[in-house]
């Protein structure tokens, strides 16, 4: 449980920056989001882009139409528009943002309703707003005004609506980041439901009001492909659906899948059926399985966003993108990968007891017991078991992953001991990396910044009937003070030639006889009971005879 959201209903009249005085009081909130602070987790509420006609300023910061600001409708009833084009309007925003966390320190703002959406209609201005085409919102034809600003409208400096309208998402996910890091100094966390090209750089997305229907589950997924390919890594979908009425086998497999989103929450509209994941003993088990593995891939997960920072590499990537030679992956919509390194393959159908997978040339072991599961020449399809309570994923040979405990919270996870799992490939070889920091500086990787980056490798050599296999670390950075002392207390081999005769374990080269052991004849071998410093480099070495 990492965070409470709060959505319109703690507000004053749906009014940005206020409180239902009834519901959710100051007196009673503050104490309640100190409290989640001191059990380590987070408060995030929305924000919206339309302010209360008579609660407005009267400063210059508004949409205008005709001369004067545009009057729209939205939740509080008669609304102004904020444009973020404007210096004023942004400079508005992050006093406002200030403001209210003075009162109550939210860990991040949600941006809701910004494409802007609005309720009200509107006769045509200029030849504009009635162009010589429709737009194709959900399938209907429909006016380019519909449920939206008119595109007459004008920004700051003279700029149309109907030439900025995709941007709006944006420059307010740009303008609620810079307010939360000017007030915070600390990385800032939006959430926007608009984004155009470069709103990853400021804000997370979700997939927005879905519904609880199995066709929304598999849609999940090739949104979430197709964003981060956009340039959108931090992205998700509501886990069981927004709207309608949800099932206990859809939310089981719902969340069995969304645990591998990027971006994983659940949100619900209030009237209907309750789903909290807790609601039906089944999907709670589900969900026990499902949110511990998430939370024991965090490090990994952690790294890819570091990549998705440095590269623009996205977190959860289509086949293709990984196995580009293989024109089979094209078309896979149905399974993803999380970085280069492990393949999900859930339920999305009702009643299902298998799953049919795609699996591309390699190895590829289980990511819940580690042992090969498969080794392809070829890429092929695979009929999976479908348990009730776990989505399939594996992980692929030339791997190698750091996983942590499973943990209520993320900051408690973060003190426990790391696991390596180094998956071999055929050949013998493996490769990986863990970037770490606490969460907090602006940019992560930044020059000069207080973070740990560390490259593993695994190699192996034959001679005389014995096999060599090697993990060697390389740290290029190591500012972030805790890595330190965070260790790696289990190495996990798979992939080993199985059942060996002999074995003998060298630690920087040194043997290593109090170390706890355990071989299997399904090539897995452990090493547990060790304490190796993450930030300081090390050699293991398994030498094994056959």
């Amino acid at each position: 449980m990492e965070a409470i959201w709060s959505d319109i209903d703690y507000m004053d009249g749906y009014q940005d920056f206020t409180l239902d005085p009834v519901n959710y009081p100051s007196k009673q909130l503050r104490p309640f989001v100190d409290r989640l602070h001191n059990n380590g987790q987070k408060y995030v509420v929305t924000v919206h882009p339309a302010i209360k006609r008579q609660a407005a300023a009267h400063e210059d910061l508004f949409l205008k139409r005709n001369g004067a600001n545009l009057v729209g409708e939205a939740w509080p009833g008669e609304v102004y528009f904020l444009d973020f084009i404007s210096p004023r309007s942004t400079e508005y925003w992050a006093r406002k943002i200030s403001e209210f966390r003075r009162t109550i320190p939210v860990d991040g703002l949600w941006c809701d309703i910004n494409e802007p959406s609005n309720f009200k209609q509107w006769q045509p201005l200029n030849p504009l707003d009635d162009p010589p085409y429709r737009i194709n919102n959900s399938g209907f034809h429909l006016p380019i005004n519909y449920r939206t600003v008119p595109v007459s409208t004008l920004h700051y400096n003279g700029v149309s609506e109907y030439d900025a309208h995709n941007l709006f998402g944006l420059l307010q996910a740009k303008a609620t980041h810079a307010g939360l890091l000017r007030d915070t100094a600390r990385r800032p966390f939006v959430l926007s439901r608009s984004t155009f090209v470069g709103s990853g750089r400021y804000a997370a997305h979700w997939t927005g009001n879905n519904v609880a229907r199995w066709d929304e589950l598999a849609h999940s997924i090739n949104t979430i492909l197709n964003f981060g390919l956009f340039g959108i890594p931090m992205m998700g979908a509501d886990i069981c659906g927004f709207n309608g009425n949800t099932t206990q086998e859809l939310c089981s497999r719902w969340i069995q899948l969304g645990a591998f989103y990027p971006f994983a929450r659940a949100h619900a509209e209030k009237t209907t059926l309750r789903r909290e994941l807790y609601v039906w003993e089944a999907t709670a088990r589900s969900a026990r399985k499902a949110l511990g593995m998430r939370y024991r891939l965090l490090p990994y997960m952690f790294t890819l966003m570091y990549e998705a920072h440095t590269t623009g590499a996205p977190i959860a990537r289509p086949l293709f993108f990984s196995y580009p030679q293989d024109a089979d992956t094209y078309g896979v919509d149905r399974q993803f990968l999380l970085g280069r390194g492990v393949l999900v393959s859930p339920v999305l159908e009702p009643g299902a007891t298998t799953v049919d997978a795609y699996f591309p040339a390699g190895r590829w072991f289980s990511l819940y017991d580690y042992s090969l599961a498969y080794t392809m020449k070829v890429g092929k399809r695979v009929t999976l078991p479908a348990p009730a309570d776990l989505a399939n994923a594996h992980l692929a040979g030339g791997n190698i992953l750091l996983l942590q405990h499973a943990e209520l919270t993320t900051s408690a996870a973060r003190q426990s001991e790391f696991h390596l799992l180094v998956a071999l490939a055929e050949n013998g070889t493996a490769s990986g990396e863990l970037f770490l920091d606490d969460g907090e500086p602006p940019e992560m990787g930044a020059v000069g910044g207080n973070w740990t980056l560390v490259r593993f490798s695994c190699d192996r050599e034959e001679s005389k009937g014995m096999v060599t296999t090697k993990v060697s670390s390389h740290v290029v950075q190591n500012s972030y003070a805790p890595s330190r002392a965070q260790v790696i207390g289990k190495v996990v081999f798979m992939g080993l030639q199985s059942a060996p005769k002999s074995f003998t374990i060298y630690v920087n080269n040194v043997e290593l006889k109090a170390a706890r052991t355990k071989s299997r004849t399904s090539g897995v071998f452990s090493v547990s009971g060790l304490s190796l410093a993450i930030g300081q480099k090390f050699e293991i070495k398994l030498v094994m005879s056959h």
